[in-house]
């Protein structure tokens, strides 16, 4: 299969592509690059393996939760895309692409567990566990928006890893939360080699979406911006 893989959910830039068992991925930390760098990722990455878009037999992005620009940026791209090839698209969790890093960067074992978290802002954490299965991540509970004080482990797990940029809220965590940590990474970022691989699995499986239903999960309702003077 050949699957294009995008991330713009955080402060992170990339873009990755599947070709059966090769992977390749252009990445960057640019937090107000995306809309610049992005494209010619892409275009980097057909050219690389002498592809053109019509060749994809499917495309993914990170869905959210994360920066509302950057969300709205990959959802456009993938949907522009997706409407011209006629191809189907798949949304992966931001959460989840980040669990999957953390699985794969500790050689996690199965039973073993990952508390991802980001900054959401306004004083609240985006948070979610997953669990290890088959060197996979499996989705404790369900993600969720909440204050920093308020974050909970899920039961049955052998062994917890904290991952993802929100943990440096720690302080504000309950303190039984950060202690039962056996590591901790705070630079985890999605990366769209890992929205990749799980969309690869996920489309293997028969998941995927039209162009029109691609859309970001923002979890919150409420969207943080201000009023311009006069609007």
């Amino acid at each position: 299969m050949k699957l294009l893989a995008l991330d713009t959910s955080s402060e992170g830039c990339s873009a990755a592509l599947l070709v059966d068992n090769s992977l390749v991925e252009r990445f960057e930390l640019a937090p107000r690059g995306h809309t610049r760098l992005l494209m010619p990722m892409i275009r980097e990455l057909l050219a690389e393996k002498e592809l053109v878009p019509a060749d994809l037999d499917a495309l993914a992005f990170a869905c959210g939760p994360g920066s509302f620009t950057g969300l709205r940026i990959a959802t456009g791209v993938v949907q522009g895309l997706a409407y011209g090839l006629g191809i189907p698209v798949i949304p992966v969790s931001s959460l989840a692409a980040v669990a999957e890093d953390a699985i794969q960067h500790w050689q996690m074992l199965d039973g073993d567990a990952v508390a991802v978290a980001f900054d959401a802002r306004m004083g609240e954490a985006y948070w979610a566990c997953y669990m290890c299965r088959d060197g996979q991540p499996e989705l404790m509970g369900h993600e969720q928006v909440c204050a920093p004080a308020s974050v909970t482990l899920a039961d049955g797990a052998s062994r917890w890893f904290g991952a993802g940029q929100g943990w440096s809220l720690k302080e504000n965590f309950p303190a039984d939360v950060a202690a039962t940590m056996e590591r901790i990474d705070e630079t985890l970022v999605p990366r769209a080699s890992r929205v990749a691989e799980i969309a690869a699995r996920a489309f293997h499986a028969g998941a995927g979406v039209p162009a029109e239903q691609a859309q970001p999960v923002y979890i919150r309702d409420e969207v943080a911006w201000k009023k311009l003077p006069g609007r």
